[in-house]
């Protein structure tokens, strides 16, 4: 039975050659259903790199460029596909919003005013930027409108005199040369922080001989009332940024906000407390907060705003370099501690002394 199954199948191929599977020819295969899909494939010709997508996709959008019948003006009829001169590396971009409905803008590899340009050509609203991005977005964009701002687009709005007060003081504050007096206060309280910061580090200049007296003990009452000057300019303009601000509660709470309030708290603290002896500690403290006024620089700074965002889009390549930094200090710490711990009046006395002298000889000596 064995060898008889074994031969079954070579039996089963011969009767099938010999009797006649169909006595008709094949029909011809057509392609319609494969140019039906075909037609529905729509090629972008993008500065010589061609994007496919599908045309449903496209009149899922009737208000953009692609989506309505505008982009006929594009057509090359010979290859049969739409012509564009637009970057390629933003058109991805633009791309992935008519497949997904929502932008992706990434400030590290696109500039804003060109993402703004593609989206104005393409006819598609800034709203549709993803939630995800959006903060880098108006941050990125609101930087470069205050840095391309010039004294001739400030100056030509018509509609500038028929703003509210609220909104034509946050324009100054913004846009300070919106107005003369917007210009005026502006240098004002910058020359106010400039003095002000040399005069907390003036004060604690030795001024005697036996250097037992500072400035600041020997000219209290001048450096008083030079504190006390900056310190009033300092709250009326907090008062009236909060006052103008269109969103109050956004702008108490925001990083700037919070270094003005910093930087004017340690006066009225020493007001209140002048005549106490139990906050000398705690006083000495917030005087140090008097060092956040330098911050206050980075409004009449473009450089050190542009330095401050910098920072912020770097902040996860630069918490990776402090793990690796953490790391190798406390690898290299452990191994000195245990190397040194048996000597004779080493210094290495625990692994946190030993940490200390890893962290100083890799950020010094290398």
């Amino acid at each position: 039975m064995a060898s008889l199954s074994s031969w079954l199948p070579v039996v089963r191929a011969a009767a099938v050659g010999w009797t006649p599977v169909i006595h008709r020819s094949l029909p011809v295969l057509t392609c319609h259903h494969s140019s039906r899909v075909i037609d529905k494939r729509v090629t972008l010709n993008v500065s010589g790199r061609r994007f496919q997508i599908s045309r449903r996709l496209l009149d899922a959008r009737p208000d953009t460029l692609l989506g309505s019948d505008e982009k006929e003006f594009f057509y090359d009829s010979e290859r049969s596909e739409y012509m564009f001169d637009r970057d390629p590396r933003l058109f991805r971009l633009i791309l992935v919003y008519y497949q997904t409905g929502r932008l992706h803008y990434s400030p590290r590899h696109a500039c804003v005013a060109a993402f703004d340009s593609e989206l104005q050509f393409f006819g598609i609203s800034s709203d549709a930027v993803a939630d995800c991005c959006y903060a880098d977005y108006e941050d990125r964009r609101q930087h470069v409108m205050d840095r391309l701002a010039t004294d001739d687009q400030l100056t030509s709005d018509p509609q500038a005199d028929d703003m509210p007060l609220r909104e034509r003081m946050w324009r100054g504050f913004r846009c300070p040369r919106s107005s003369t007096l917007a210009t005026v206060f502006y240098y004002v309280t910058g020359c106010f922080i400039a003095v002000s910061v040399v005069a907390n580090i003036a004060e604690t200049i030795p001024c005697s001989d036996a250097r037992s007296q500072s400035c600041g003990e020997q000219f209290d009452t001048e450096l008083f009332c030079v504190d006390t000057a900056c310190v009033l300019l300092f709250t009326v303009e907090y008062a009236l940024r909060l006052y103008a601000s269109p969103a109050r509660c956004h702008y108490a709470l925001s990083a700037m906000s919070l270094i003005d309030i910093a930087s004017i708290l340690p006066y009225y603290v020493a007001l209140c407390f002048a005549d106490s002896q139990h906050v000398g500690g705690a006083f000495v403290t917030l005087r140090v907060f008097r060092v956040f006024r330098v911050f206050k620089f980075s409004r009449h700074c473009h450089g050190l705003r542009a330095l401050g965002y910098t920072l912020r889009t770097c902040v996860s390549e630069l918490a990776f370099l402090l793990f690796s930094l953490s790391v190798a200090v406390i690898v290299f710490g452990t191994v000195e501690f245990y190397v040194e711990k048996d000597v004779t009046g080493t210094a290495f006395t625990s692994i946190p002394r030993s940490l200390w002298y890893t962290v100083v000889t890799m950020t010094t000596l290398g």
